[in-house]
């Protein structure tokens, strides 16, 4: 005769069962490169053997972000973990969704928006950003000066040296923080790096002075005199533009200089003065 298959009844209770279910392991996504944090445990990040690579750690993203690929550039969105779609106020994203990120930090001093920057136009947007005289005259020095000729049409220099904005990812220059492409575009991985490996606070979400300095310092390139000026001058601007009252930057300060968007509500706080974005 043939013998049944099926299993005896098990005359315990349902409650009974699942006491015996053992705990889930806290390494068991270790097996598949996972942290118990949802982070990449298996990607070596640092060398015990070189220092520097312990005292600047890099950023690990994790699957509880909504910043998906954070290594591939934004065309038109400075996008970080807080905000992965760029700025959303007042619809910013979407009125300058024609342009790229580099584009728009510059877009607030390009008021008429016909493409050209007029050395009286950075003038008066730093002027308006509370610069003053003398350091709004100093400013548009320099950027005109240094900045300009690589953004000409043709080989002859601007007797004007006015700066044109759709050729303004030539003026990307090295020992900077990488957030920036050769193209104008916004490279989230290198953003979030630049705060992981400086600041010193909390969470990573601001920078004190000396953290700035570190970084400058740490992301020189070699014989890069122009970047290294060009550098000292972007973060020094940023300071007195900023100018915190607990001598702290923060992160979401810097993305809104990134793609410019904190240039509108600083003038029009400070100056009083109405700007469309």
């Amino acid at each position: 005769m043939m013998q049944s298959t099926l299993a005896p009844e098990d005359p315990r209770s349902f409650a009974e069962v699942v006491k015996e279910v053992p705990p889930p392991d806290e390494h068991e996504h270790e097996e598949d490169g996972q942290s118990p944090d949802g982070k990449h445990s298996d990607i070596p990040t640092s060398v015990d053997s070189v220092p520097v690579t312990k005292e600047r750690p890099v950023y690990v993203p994790d699957d509880k972000s909504k910043l998906g690929d954070t290594g591939v550039p934004r065309a038109n969105q400075a996008a970080t973990r807080s905000h992965p779609q760029g700025t959303t106020a007042n619809s910013y994203n979407k009125k300058h969704a024609n342009e790229t990120v580099l584009q728009q930090h510059c877009a607030f001093f390009d008021r008429d928006g016909d493409g050209v920057i007029w050395p009286q136009d950075t003038f008066r947007g730093f002027y308006q950003l509370g610069f003053g005289l003398l350091l709004s005259a100093f400013s548009m020095w320099i950027i005109h000066t240094f900045f300009a000729y690589p953004t000409q049409t043709s080989w002859v220099p601007d007797p004007l040296f006015r700066v044109h904005v759709r050729n303004i990812h030539r003026d990307k220059h090295g020992s900077d923080s990488g957030a920036y492409d050769n193209e104008g575009r916004f490279v989230p991985e290198k953003f979030e790096d630049f705060f992981e490996k400086y600041s010193s606070l909390p969470g990573k979400d601001g920078l004190t002075v000396w953290d700035t300095v570190r970084a400058i310092v740490g992301q020189r390139c070699i014989l890069d005199p122009v970047g290294w000026g060009a550098v000292v001058f972007e973060w020094l601007a940023t300071w007195i533009l900023l100018r915190p009252r607990d001598w702290v930057i923060r992160k979401e300060q810097v993305r809104g200089v990134y793609d410019g968007s904190i240039f509108w509500n600083l003038a029009a706080e400070r100056k009083g003065v109405k700007v469309h974005q």
